[in-house]
């Protein structure tokens, strides 16, 4: 833990802040605090910035709703800029999308194949339901359906049963792979987001937290 005074604010009293999701770790915007903002925003814990067009305080959520609630703020090396993560209630832009990012404004795109994350894989399979590409699997299966997705779940399980009962490791992380994908494939079909699963896996998590204190105190 740092002290606040040790952080380096601007020549106009600011220090940017990089504001993330914590369950996602995605951008969701970039902001400016000053040290009052700061202090609000410890005090609160709900994200609170320094409007640089209006000159003034602004506690993200005060009108729309949508607050941001402060989880950590790290500084970098050099004590000039932060990451904020939160978790947040609504739309972090104000142009009511998930990330003030969201909006197609990619200045430049590598070749290269980006770093592969769960959330760009649903991304893509939601992509081949909403814009269907001729040849593709993904687009085969939501033009077959629920009961076509739902068959291609059940044999995919039963291949990681058949593969762990063999103690085949590298066989069976191949068909939890395929396993993974296909309920991916159902999650869209259903439409069920990334983040619902988290959540319940995180509600079970303080429901056996508080199982284990139950036990410990018994």
């Amino acid at each position: 833990m740092i002290n606040v005074d040790e952080l380096k604010f601007d020549e106009k009293g600011l220090i940017p802040a990089i504001v993330q999701d914590v369950k996602t770790r995605k951008v969701l915007t970039v902001a400016y605090m000053n040290k009052e903002s700061l202090k609000i925003s410890m005090e609160k814990g709900l994200a609170c910035f320094f409007s640089r067009s209006r000159q003034e305080l602004w506690l993200k959520g005060e009108t729309s709703g949508n607050y941001q609630h402060i989880v950590s703020i790290t500084a970098d090396c050099d004590k000039d800029a932060l990451v904020v993560l939160v978790s947040k209630d609504g739309p972090a832009c104000h142009l009511n999308t998930d990330s003030c990012f969201d909006n197609g404004n990619t200045v430049f795109e590598s070749d290269e194949l980006n770093d592969w994350t769960y959330e760009g894989l649903y991304e893509l399979i939601k992509g081949r339901k909403t814009n269907p590409q001729e040849g593709s699997y993904t687009t085969y299966l939501f033009n077959k359906g629920l009961d076509k997705i739902l068959k291609k779940v059940g044999e995919e399980s039963t291949e990681v049963i058949i593969a762990a009962k063999a103690e085949d490791k590298k066989e069976t992380v191949y068909e939890i792979a395929d396993l993974a994908y296909h309920v991916m494939v159902l999650m869209v079909e259903a439409g069920i987001s990334l983040n619902e699963i988290r959540d319940e896996l995180a509600s079970r998590h303080v429901i056996d937290h508080k199982v284990k204190q139950e036990k410990m105190t018994k």
